[in-house]
């Protein structure tokens, strides 16, 4: 038997997230969907509270994965350690509001970036920094390795020069983790991933992008001319390792999308339970002492959503379980993501759908999180990169043989 009862210890953490998700983001959830841009103060306090259960070491309620977590699941060596805990944290304050998540102060996805590659000296550096995290440009979106942001070695500085698009938590973060390789020729090779400090010199965002949902979070296209950083911000060996290609920028999405999914399982949870509330009120009861087939057909839609939101929250457990265990988890993690992205949208779409015109209406938070659930498909790789990448760990194929 496997036992999929959580440890006391991450029961107490995803608990106080649960709490920041039902006492804060929810109450303000439709307020800065309406004012997108604007800062979510009331993120402030949240803040000051988890660096103090931090500096305490009584984890955090909003982490993703910080030095503190990677530093006690490797003190430890417990089979559930800072994947764990920050994959049932973000589940819980998604549960809440995606674009809030993502806005929380210091636990943007630049950090589980640094807590995958960086140094010891390193995550002594950049433990406490808000770091988001910039991959697309304009000339690709999910193909990471047709990074064109070049960074050259002068003297001890790198100099960076580029146009990243899409950076979640641009402006309000205090670093940036930038992709971006050290020699064209070289290919996928020479994709190194460099810490960025806000005030780095070269470094200003262009633009905040206007989007469909997740408007409290914001997402800003960055330019990067002649930018310069310390020769020591390259995450990793600086290095051009032509056998292990760009594994270790590449080893952050095995730490980050099981982490997205989360954000998608947190979501369709909070849905599922809306949409069943509204059943009820409508006269509808779900069982689950009776053959689907026997119930209302809206009823047979739900348990058909909850099956499939269930598939995605235990695929999203193993991938991140591996993760902790120090075990190969590209595959998994990219199942993950891909079922629960998907699984996010089709729950939300098709309970705006069975809620009929009060779903549809700006009364329930319904619309909203179906607008939200999109981006969870989209960013960190898109389903069809997900699939394809399933499609080559299980075929043996390589990028080559299979595109």
């Amino acid at each position: 038997m496997i036992n999929l009862e959580l440890p006391k210890k991450l029961k107490a953490s995803a608990n106080q997230a649960h709490q920041v998700a039902a006492q804060i983001f929810r109450p303000i959830s439709r307020k800065y969907d309406l004012a997108e841009h604007e800062y979510p103060v009331e993120l402030d306090t949240m803040a000051a509270m988890v660096e103090g259960l931090n500096d305490s070491g009584q984890g955090t309620a909003g982490a993703t994965l910080g030095r503190d977590a990677k530093a006690k699941t490797e003190a430890s060596g417990n089979l559930n350690g800072g994947n764990m805990a920050g994959l049932l944290n973000v589940i819980e304050t998604c549960w809440g509001d995606v674009g809030l998540t993502l806005s929380i102060p210091y636990q943007g996805l630049g950090n589980s970036a640094i807590a995958a590659v960086a140094t010891d000296e390193q995550l002594e550096r950049f433990g406490k920094v808000w770091a988001s995290m910039a991959i697309t440009e304009p000339g690709f979106g999910s193909d990471s390795a047709a990074v064109t942001t070049t960074a050259v070695l002068d003297g001890d500085e790198w100099v960076l020069n580029g146009e990243k698009i899409f950076v979640t938590a641009g402006e309000r973060s205090t670093h940036v983790v930038v992709w971006a390789t050290v020699d064209k020729s070289q290919g996928r090779a020479a994709i190194k991933s460099f810490v960025v400090p806000r005030e780095a010199p070269g470094l200003s965002v262009a633009r905040l992008e206007h989007k469909l949902g997740i408007k409290a979070s914001d997402t800003a296209v960055l330019l990067l001319d002649n930018c310069r950083i310390p020769k020591d911000n390259i995450l990793g060996s600086p290095e051009v390792n032509a056998e292990k290609g760009f594994a270790g920028v590449m080893q952050t999405f095995d730490n980050t999308r099981p982490i997205v999914a989360g954000m998608a399982v947190g979501l369709g949870r909070a849905v599922l339970e809306e949409l069943r509330v509204i059943l009820k009120d409508a006269g509808v009861e779900v069982s689950y002492d009776v053959p689907a087939n026997n119930q209302h057909a809206a009823a047979a839609e739900f348990l058909a959503l909850e099956a499939d939101w269930e598939a995605a929250y235990l695929l999203a457990l193993r991938a991140t379980w591996m993760a902790d265990n120090k075990k190969p988890n590209s595959l998994e993690a990219s199942i993950s993501k891909a079922k629960a992205g998907r699984t996010g949208t089709a729950v939300s779409l098709k309970a705006v759908e069975l809620a009929g015109t009060y779903g549809y209406s700006e009364r329930p938070l319904l619309e909203k999180w179906s607008r939200d659930s999109k981006i969870l498909d989209i960013f960190e790789g898109t389903q069809q990169i997900q699939q394809l990448i399933v499609a080559r760990r299980v075929l043996g194929k390589s990028s080559a043989e299979l595109k």
